[in-house]
This record gives C-alpha cells, structure tokens and sequence, in this order.
C-alpha cells in the first residue's frame, strides 16, 4: 500500500524551500497527515451513530521571529503546494533563510502494536459493544439506559523542516466510553466511565468493554442514595487518576508557553519563584508507553519529552513550542501540537500530572474532621487567564470525623488553580493517571490528553451545593 507521505519528494520540498523563504524567514515547515477514523455508539443495544473517513492533507508555515503565515491544502498536489508556500511566505519580511541538509533524529517508539486495531473487523468490535451493552442492562433492573461509544484513528504523519528535520510518526489511539442512565423512585442519576489510549486490540482482549464498562453502572447506582450538600468553604480531597483534570485546567494551561510570553498567565516572569505547596510536584511527560497523551514526535517533529513543570512547589518552566521557546530563550520541550493540517502548531499539554507524597489515602481521611471526597470530577468552566473554575462533582462523597459517610449530588468545586495549589497540604503515595480519555480543548483546536494525580487534599476550597 502507497504511503500518502511519500508523495512528498526531496525535490519537490527543495522547491517548496524555495518558495517559503523567497521573502525571508527563520525556517520553514511542512506537515503531511493521512489519517483513517472510526467512530460508533451504541443506544440501549441500537447503532445510533456510525462515521468512516479519512483525513489527508498539508500545511506549511513559515516563521519570521515571532510571527508565522499558514496556509493549508486538502489532499496532494505539487503546484498547490507551492501555491501554499508562497502564502505562507508573506508574513516573512526578515531573517536569514537557508536550507540545511537532514540530520538524524533519535525517535522512540512509544506505542508499539502487536496487533493494530485494523485487525479487528468493524462486525467484532460492534459484537464486543453489544456484550457490554447487554451485561449492562442486565446488571440491575434500576439501570435504565445505557449508551456506549466506541472511536478509533491512525494518524501517520510527517513533519520536514527547511532547516534539517525530515521525520515521522505512526499514532495510533483509542476510546470506549459508556454513559449509564440510573433511575429509582423517580430519582435520575448519571454514571460515566471511560478508557483507551494509544493501543491496539491487546487492550480490548485485557479489559473487555463488558467488564470495564461495568463501572459506569457501579457510579449511577451509588449516586442514588446520594443527599444534598450544604456549600461553603472546607477540605476537598481529589481522588488519584481523572482528579488531575482540575490539575489540567486550573493550572496547565497557565505553564503553555505561549500564554507566559504574551504576559497572560500569573505565571508569567515567575521561573526560580515558590508557586505552590513544597508538597507540589508537578510534570508535563510525553513519554509514558501507550498513554493518550504520549507523543514520540510533537507536530513539529521535536520528540517528546518529561518536562518538570513545578518542583516542590518552585516554578521550574513552561511547556513550549518552536516559537515560544525562542521568545523565552528557552529550548522547545516536544509540546508543539495541532488539531490537524489546517491548524498550526501551538503550546499544548500532552500528559500532566501532580507526583505522590508520602502520606496514605487512609490518613488523609482520618485527618479531615469535615469536608467533601471528589471521586470523579464532571464537566467544568476556567477562565485560563486567571485559574478560576468551577467543576461539577459527579461523584463525590461527604466526610464526617475522619470517616466517608454517603454520596453527594449536585456539589461543585470552585476555587483558583494556582491558588488551589497552595493550598495542597496532605499529598498520598497512590499516584495513578487517568484511563486514557482526556481532550484538551485551545484556540478552537482539540488534542488527546492525558492527566493523573494522587490522592490530595486541599485544605479549602469554596463547594457549592443545594443542602
């Protein structure tokens, strides 16, 4: 089978060179995409949605300093390419272009397949949706609806630079995910679980859709019995794994380095400078095996990276692309991201966690007189300036006297995340990230993430509730 990057030749990316720099410029990029995706749902047993395709294209940026022109084109056509490139070109009024020859790049392999998802005909994988669907139904006459998706792509890309980068990359990436409806005495609760990565069919053969999902029903039968919270201030205690999407939100974005040079993030100017709790520990780490967010290349072909982020609570640096990098005077961290061909690279998180401490889950709960266990966080609002959010709790638990008492329905946590941060004061030693269904949403573009943390506690925040 023909490789849709091949079409893409050493003359012809001569003439692009060429074209791109012919007013200028640092360099100059080209990103060539052939990506294949399958998506399904499955609603109470029925196929409800259904999509195939295929996404094949190129973009070419060049970069002046701290400017850059795009441009983009669907499919593969050399005169179009060109055409690309001399738009791209007009943002370019200085630097000194050259074209240097391609030099090597180490590149790991971080998600190697034994058996790639193809393997596994479109018939198998609606039949392990269907058997999930039905143990669901079954488990317990309460569970009242039961929807389950399933999403699947190979992304082969290449990333060739006018100044010595010609490389590439073969991503795969997975997601099931189940929304489990519950209903009793006219009560309505929801259970949500959800797991993937960039895997193969090994994962389906280890955790099948029909025991995983099993968990989504666990959560909408417990919140049945949950009772209403009174707000206000007190302890909040995240659960390890999906807790670190507080984490994600309140506080990653604020580290992208974009943010930092524009002077946008409170944490701008701050490197060298105490930003957190000395329990605080947090990294940005592309090179996890098989993790959503997990990147042997970034979309600039730079290859991913472990980025401490905060080290014991001191500000350490930023995630960075090409061009942030060079406007902080710092070197690229392999977290240059894009949607697709039609976007440009920008700073973007790939697996962002909070590092255990030494304390045990079971101490921390004995130790909170009164408060809130936020089990599973729920859909959330920042304002990625400031850090403030508010995020529901879809499951969540109350503490009284150091002991877990019943569920809670309808609280919310809201709070600042750099704030948030220094208020962490108990930090446990259960580490674990999430099960590899993350999407982080900038600038209008959208990119798998991944996100873990241990158990924590923050010793105040503001929990809004209806008790």
């Amino acid at each position: 089978m023909s490789d849709f990057r091949d079409k893409l030749d050493d003359e012809l990316k001569l003439r692009v060179w060429e074209k791109a720099l012919s007013r200028g410029g640092d360099f100059a990029e080209l990103f060539v995409e052939d990506t294949n995706q399958l998506s399904f749902q499955l609603r109470d047993g029925k196929v409800s949605e259904l999509a195939q395709g295929c996404r094949q294209g190129v973009g070419v940026r060049v970069v002046a300093g701290d400017v850059y022109g795009y441009a983009w084109l669907d499919g593969f056509n050399a005169d179009d390419l060109l055409q690309a490139a001399g738009t791209a070109a007009a943002i370019a009024q200085s630097g000194h272009p050259q074209v240097v020859p391609v030099r090597e790049l180490s590149v790991p392999d971080l998600y190697p397949l034994e058996h790639p998802l193809s393997e596994l005909g479109f018939s198998d994988k609606m039949e392990l949706l269907k058997e999930a669907d039905a143990r669901l139904r079954e488990a317990d006459e309460r569970l009242h609806q039961v929807i389950i998706g399933y999403t699947e792509e190979m992304r082969h890309i290449r990333v060739a630079t006018s100044d010595g980068v010609d490389v590439r990359d073969e991503q795969p990436l997975m997601r099931v995910a189940s929304v489990v409806v519950a209903l009793q005495n006219g009560k309505r609760k929801q259970g949500f679980h959800a797991y993937g990565g960039r895997v193969g069919r090994e994962l389906l053969d280890k955790q099948p859709p029909a025991k995983e999902l099993m968990k989504a029903a666990d959560m909408a039968l417990t919140m049945l019995d949950a009772r209403p919270i009174k707000g206000g201030p007190m302890p909040v205690i995240l659960c390890p794994g999906w807790g670190g999407v507080l984490l994600h939100e309140g506080v990653g974005h604020g580290l992208e380095g974009d943010f930092n040079f524009k002077g946008s993030s409170l944490f701008a100017g701050r490197v060298g400078q105490e930003v957190a709790s000395d329990l605080v520990t947090v990294v940005d780490d592309a090179t996890i095996p098989y993790h959503r967010g997990s990147l042997n290349i970034d979309d600039e072909g730079t290859p991913g990276a472990r980025t401490v982020l905060i080290e014991k609570g001191v500000l350490r640096g930023y995630m960075h692309d090409r061009i942030s990098a060079s406007q902080l005077g710092a070197a690229p961290t392999g977290n240059g991201r894009r949607q697709s061909y039609t976007k440009p690279p920008i700073p973007r998180m790939t697996n962002t966690f909070m590092l255990g401490g030494d304390a045990s889950p079971e101490d921390i709960i004995a130790d909170t007189k009164e408060g809130i266990l936020a089990k599973a966080l729920g859909g959330g609002q920042v304002d990625i300036a400031s850090g403030d959010f508010v995020f529901d709790v879809q499951e969540g638990y109350r503490i009284e006297d150091g002991k877990v008492t019943h569920p809670v329905e309808n609280a919310t946590l809201i709070g600042n995340g750099p704030k948030t941060l220094t208020l962490v004061d108990m930090v446990a030693s259960d580490f674990s990230l999430c099960t590899g269904v993350g999407t982080c949403g900038k600038d209008g573009q959208s990119v798998p993430c991944g996100v873990g943390e241990p158990t924590l506690r923050v010793h105040e925040m503001t929990v809004g509730g209806r008790g």
